[in-house]
């Protein structure tokens, strides 16, 4: 592919190269910036809208501001690629979120322009007050921007890092960037000059003269004062809420207008304020490509596509993926059950549970970039005798785990979890990876913690799920195809704690949870070709966990071998604690679990991050000679 021309952009590598520009080049220089995006994701695929939306923005704060000095904090982070092409990166963009290259997140190990790593929402006030807090015990003399938006805002994270900064009055610049017109109408030349009026000095210095004065009138004057100041100001600009917060509040301002953005940084950045200023901008996600301007959500995040036509080439799927499935299974559930409903936080197509509302809207709630609120709105609608399903990443539901356990748990209320993108995921990398839910759930009293095995497992846990009425259930699935087996129209209700052998053997049994089931057959046949009998198990559930079945492959095997996609303290825990405590490892029983490495492992192909853990047929292969003392090399020979 041609990549463009991009004559001005060539001649940055950081950004203390754009402050050497004059202002009336950086218009050019920020098209060349948004076709560099374009161009390096249309190679790599990951997030696009997000970034070309703030593209003028990073070219203004990069600008205004004496990064990395100055802090520049990016919520989420996949706004960043065009941040990531100015702070000498440019010559790695087009290894975003592939193997060894870049992360598609901010991350500090990787540049000293990310100076916090953010893949999850709604963390940069918070961070950023943290920095301003430390540049002031310290006596330095920087500034820290947080720049925020993309629904982050959603998030009570956000509102209470707010108010703590408000309180606290610290020197801190919030850029509040609305990309969905969901706080303002689209602005114009009006509100851009009111917004530089607003942060200018002369307008402070009122504003600072009428509070001297307020203050100098009896009480109940300076209180009738000072909320006229606050009704004409909201009245004028709006901003009454941040006010409340103790933030100074501009905007709206345009975020793609250059000539209204840089003079109201300039004045934020020059501010003898002593309270944190939040500038409202308004953006328009995708802005730049027609395409991603038109369907912002199927451009949020891409694949590999062609620049001209804005196409994704999407492989043809061999399977339906899990999410469908999902969505499937508890459509079908629904139509006979009035008192299911369904909840996701601001991820209805991640989840599928856009289909789900398609056919059932006034029964689904997306409440947002709100994990805890979620959980706790489920476990008041399971009070009422609804049957709520929540459908949450594994690693955002970690961001709602008081909320499970005090709300949920503690209670026995019967919320049921569908954990999506649980194990490894590929080029989301660590920060996305469902680790650790098997080991945070199953430890929970009264908890039933599931793993589907295949997309046919997912239905029927989903079945399983709707008809456990006395407590809280969980059931996780990855993210991805399946694996091409044949799906009925509705799942069939499991028994409770109980699993089920898929090949039997008499020397060696594998005890898989999860999607590692695949692996654990090849691995069999491969064990069974050396002459090595092999059993293959799947435990279904790791809490209640099948003992019957675990007392079994422990009697009649040598080695017994328990694989999961998850953290220590999973499943194979479970089964430790029952051998154990069930005397069965008191007879030479050698006992191998399989789990993800005490370590976070970075963005590849899921193919390549499962045989980096050993968690393949290789790896399993490898565990079970290994036990029995001998070597592949020597198996072979």
């Amino acid at each position: 592919m041609t990549r463009p021309s991009t004559p001005l952009l060539d001649t940055i590598d950081v950004p203390a190269d754009i402050r050497r520009l004059k202002a009336d080049q950086l218009r050019q220089f920020a098209d060349e910036l948004r076709q560099e995006t374009i161009s390096a994701v249309s190679v790599t695929g990951g997030h696009l809208g997000a970034g070309l939306g703030v593209v003028e923005l990073t070219v203004a704060l990069h600008y205004v501001f004496d990064t990395p000095r100055d802090r520049l904090l990016w919520d989420v982070g996949h706004q960043a690629y065009p941040h990531k092409i100015v702070t000498g990166r440019r010559s790695r963009i087009r290894t975003l979120r592939q193997e060894g290259g870049l992360s598609g997140f901010t991350r500090r190990a990787e540049s000293e322009y990310d100076p916090f790593g953010a893949a999850h929402s709604s963390t940069s006030i918070s961070a950023g007050l943290g920095m301003a807090v430390a540049r002031d015990l310290a006596s330095g003399s920087n500034h820290v921007v947080a720049v925020i938006g993309d629904g982050a805002m959603s998030a009570g994270m956000a509102y209470e890092a707010m108010n703590n900064a408000g309180a606290l009055r610290s020197r801190l610049i919030v850029v509040l960037n609305d990309n969905d017109m969901s706080i303002a109408p689209p602005v114009g030349a009006m509100s851009a000059h009111l917004s530089r009026l607003l942060s200018g000095r002369p307008y402070v210095s009122l504003r600072n003269l009428g509070r001297s004065v307020a203050e100098a009138l009896p009480k109940p004057l300076e209180m009738a004062a000072r909320r006229a100041e606050e009704f004409a100001r909201g009245f004028v600009a709006g901003g009454t809420l941040f006010d409340e917060l103790g933030f100074y509040y501009v905007g709206p301002v345009d975020g793609h207008n250059l000539d209204h953005l840089l003079p109201v940084l300039k004045n934020a950045r020059d501010s003898r304020l002593d309270k944190p200023i939040l500038v409202h901008v308004v953006t328009k996600k995708g802005k730049g490509y027609p395409p991603a301007e038109n369907s912002a959500d199927k451009y949020h995040g891409v694949v590999k596509f062609d620049v001209i036509t804005g196409k994704q080439s999407k492989p043809v799927a061999n399977a339906p993926a899990y999410q469908a499935v999902f969505a499937k299974a508890l459509i079908a559930e629904a139509e006979t059950d009035k008192k299911i409903v369904a909840i996701t936080a601001a991820m209805p197509s991640g989840t599928s549970l856009d289909k789900f509302a398609e056919r059932f809207p006034e029964r689904c709630f997306d409440v947002g970039i709100a994990e805890q609120h979620g959980v706790t709105f489920a476990a008041g609608l399971a009070t009422e005798g609804f049957k709520p399903f929540c459908a949450i990443y594994s690693t955002f539901l970690q961001r709602g785990y008081d909320q499970v356990v005090h709300d949920v748990a503690i209670q026995k209320l019967p919320v049921r979890f569908a954990i999506d993108r649980a194990g490894l995921v590929g080029a989301d990398g660590a920060t996305h990876a469902g680790s650790f839910d098997v080991a945070y759930l199953a430890c929970l009293p009264d908890f039933v913690v599931m793993a589907a095995a295949d997309e046919l497992e997912l239905m029927h846990m989903v079945a399983t799920a709707a008809h456990i009425d006395d407590r809280p259930s969980a059931f996780r699935y990855p993210r991805g195809e399946g694996v091409g087996v044949e799906l009925p129209a509705r799942g069939t209700p499991l028994e409770i704690g109980k699993g089920r052998v898929l090949r039997e053997g008499s020397k060696i049994a594998i005890l898989n949870f999860g999607t590692r089931l695949a692996e654990c057959l090849v691995a069999a046949e491969d064990l069974g070709a050396k002459g090595l009998s092999t059993t293959v198990a799947d435990a279904r559930f790791a809490k209640p966990l099948d003992t019957d079945l675990v007392r079994r492959l422990a009697r009649e095997h040598e080695v017994l071998i328990t694989i999961e996609e998850g953290s220590i303290g999973g499943f194979a825990s479970h089964v430790m604690q029952y051998l154990a405590t069930a005397g069965l490892l008191d007879h030479g029983l050698k006992v191998r679990p399989m789990i993800l490495p005490d370590r976070f492992i970075d963005h590849a192909a899921p193919a390549k991050q499962y045989e980096q853990a050993g968690l393949d047929a290789k790896g399993i292969v490898a565990t079970a000679l290994a036990a029995l003392g001998q070597s592949v090399e020597r198996a072979r020979g």
